[in-house]
This record gives structure tokens, sequence and C-alpha cells, in this order.
């Protein structure tokens, strides 16, 4: 059972998520891990069981297709979220280590959830097959500063998966911008308007891959510019979405 996540001395570390059957749990410790979490963690994460099918903005209701009101009064220039966990404790936690600590092993068993996921989703055919997969890029001040862009880690990790190829140069954020992080959607939109470049030809069905849907406001802008340059069935693919 997920209690919190302990920070680890170096030998135990060395023994955490180092393979996909066995190694130690990173939530709790238990030497029974299976993709980095042992099954009892495992059921611990929340997911994101009902939710809006064009945002998945997690709901407290089973609604079958429903639409949240903000996608009803704004729609949005994409046609499906993908994102199996709700961003509430553990998996906040866990995102964070990755992406702000580059720590690695806490990403792993979201990653593989969310292959999980998507391979359920398109064996049952409820979602295309998109022709590519873009991360939401990162601008390279950041980037250096970060040392990595987890949406790319993300997606080529789900693309070896699912034998979708990565576009990692096909969108660049043209300038810097004041961070996300305590901003409203409003704010956000405002922050990121005219940042995204398309430098090469789109194809008609792509997913974008991101660690994080927060208010939306970035995968709006992104797939914004991607309709326009020629995209006709935009995905969004992310590990998690925050509630409303």
């Amino acid at each position: 059972m997920i209690k919190g996540l302990n920070s680890l001395s170096t030998l135990i570390e060395l023994k955490v998520n180092s393979a996909k059957n066995g190694g130690r749990c990173v939530a709790c410790l238990s030497p029974n891990a299976f993709n980095g979490l042992c099954i009892p963690c495992q059921n611990d994460l929340p997911v994101n069981r009902w939710y809006c099918r064009l945002c998945a903005l997690p709901l407290p209701f089973s609604a079958g297709n429903a639409i949240c009101g903000e996608c009803l009064t704004s729609p949005p220039p994409f046609t499906r979220t993908l994102a199996p966990f709700r961003y509430q404790f553990p998996v906040d936690g866990m995102i964070s280590r990755y992406k702000f600590n580059r720590q690695r092993k806490f990403a792993r068993p979201l990653i593989a959830g969310l292959n999980h996921y998507l391979a359920h989703h398109l064996a049952h055919a409820s979602v295309t097959l998109p022709e590519v997969l873009i991360p939401a890029p990162m601008h390279p001040h950041r980037r250096r500063k970060r040392g990595f862009n987890q949406a790319q880690e993300i997606a080529e990790q789900i693309g070896r998966e699912l034998g979708i190829p990565v576009a990692n140069s096909l969108v660049r954020r043209k300038h810097k911008v004041q961070t996300q992080r305590g901003l409203n959607r409003e704010q956000r939109l405002r922050n990121l308007r005219g940042i995204f470049d398309v430098c090469a030809k789109v194809p008609e069905r792509v997913a974008i891959v991101d660690d994080v849907v927060t208010t939306g406001a970035t995968v709006r802008a992104l797939a914004s510019v991607l309709s326009i340059a020629g995209a006709r069935d935009i995905q969004i693919w992310a590990l998690a979405r925050t509630p409303g």
C-alpha cells in the first residue's frame, strides 16, 4: 500500500526498478515489483475512470461519452485525450521526481500503465492509430537547464512499444515564456500565444504526447498550429490529467 514516496539510499536505489520483473517497489520498497510497483501499490494508483471524452477531465460519475462544460463551451482543436491516471497522490509526486529530479524509476510504472491503456483502446478500435507521435516541445534553454525533455522520453518509449514513429523536430518553441506553473487557464493561453512553429509537413493523424494535461492550454495551442498545418485527427496522450 502506498503511504509515501521514500527517499532511497544509493544501495537500495540500484535495486529499484532495475528490471521489468523483480526489483523493489518505488513506493513501499517491497521486493516483489512489476514495472517498478508491487501489485498493492499499483492498485492504489488513482485511475482516471470517468472522464470527458475530449479533454479527459476527471468526472464524478460515469456518463458514457460525456463532454465537460469547458469543452462544450469552447471545443478544443483535438479529437480525444487519453490519460490513464489522475494527477494526485502519489502520481503527482512520482511525475515531479521524474520531471524535476530525473528519477526515471518513478516514471516507469506510469509509462507502462499508459502503454497498456493505449494498447487497450487501440485493440478495441475506440481510437485510431496515429501516423506519428509529437512530444510537447521544450525551449532549448529550458531543456539544457533540466537536462532532458520528459515528453520526448515518454513518446519514444510509447513509440517503441506500439510501433509508431516519433517526430521530435516537427514542432519547435520559438521563444521562452514565463513558466506555466501557478498560472490559470486564461493566463496560460496568453502565455503560449504564437509560441509554436511547425517545421515540416504534418500527417493527417497525429498524437501529441506530454506528461500531464493541466488546464489544457499547452495542448490546445499545439493542436491549433498542427490543425492549421493539415492535421485532421489530433489526439492527446499523457500520463495524467489534473482534476477540475
